[in-house]
């Protein structure tokens, strides 16, 4: 039995941009046959072959992020951000981790494997819009990789069903960009409330201004807070991928928040 860490993009994301695509296409080759010549029939065509353009582009550009991602591909970007996240967090024996936003596992089970004397939980919404993800794949994944220090639950990044100081590290995987909100800050401020005196945190997310606001401020106000270390990790620059690689797959500002409180 092998893990299956799906991917992030789906598979009928990169379809249903190819199919809209194709769609216009014949829209504008049916208007091009059945609408009479004229202003109308110009509109027609530029609207239906740009918007088949688009689309299409979108599926390439998808399919390439796909092939990217593939943990049994060539370039296996996902696999490199997964271990060397994991590679961030150093548990006690006994100790324990809250992975959030787990979707098939793979943080959270790398993370038990590298400190198989303590106890990591991966919690997840799991939702809709990644169908394919689901505590049954976490708990196959972790059999698969031989790692029985882990157990997943349904849990949700605003409100963690936990006390304050509760785990030893806390973890996380491009999660919170993805979910809808003015501010972010706020929702790592939640996830550090879980983290006890002493513990680690390793965060990788797409840390733009955009989503996240000023992280420099941010990162003194953790420091003025009273953490110990808090550092914001650029990922870009040949850690996890290349700064072009980074512009061309949306990801610019992707970056380790890590530290301890």
């Amino acid at each position: 039995m092998k893990a299956n860490y799906k991917n992030w993009v789906p598979k009928g994301m990169i379809l249903a941009f190819f199919g809209v695509a194709l769609l216009l296409f014949i829209l504008a080759a049916a208007a091009g046959c059945l609408v009479p010549t004229g202003i109308l029939r110009a509109l027609l065509l530029i609207l239906l072959i740009t918007g088949g353009l688009i689309f299409f582009g979108l599926g390439i550009w998808s399919l390439m992020m796909y092939r990217a991602f593939d943990y049994n591909g060539t370039r296996q970007m996902a696999r490199q951000i997964i271990e060397g996240t994991a590679s961030y967090v150093k548990l006690p024996e006994g100790g324990s981790c809250l992975d959030i936003g787990c979707g098939s596992g793979a943080l959270g089970i790398a993370v038990a494997k590298r400190n198989p004397g303590a106890r990591v939980i991966g919690i997840d919404r799991w939702g809709r819009e990644y169908a394919s993800f689901s505590k049954a794949l976490c708990e196959g994944n972790a059999e698969a990789e031989g790692v029985s220090n882990i157990c997943f639950r349904k849990g949700d990044a605003l409100h963690l069903d936990f006390p304050d100081e509760s785990f030893d590290a806390v973890t996380s995987n491009y999660v919170y960009h993805n979910i809808p909100s003015h501010d972010r800050q706020a929702i790592l401020l939640e996830t550090l409330r879980t983290l006890k005196k002493g513990g680690s945190f390793a965060i990788h997310d797409i840390f733009s201004v955009s989503k996240y606001g000023d992280m420099k401020a941010f990162l003194q106000r953790l420091r003025d807070m009273g953490y110990q270390r808090a550092e914001l990790i650029d990922t870009t620059q040949g850690m996890f991928m290349e700064k072009g690689e980074a512009g061309w797959m949306a990801l610019s500002g992707s970056a380790i928040l890590t530290g301890v409180k």
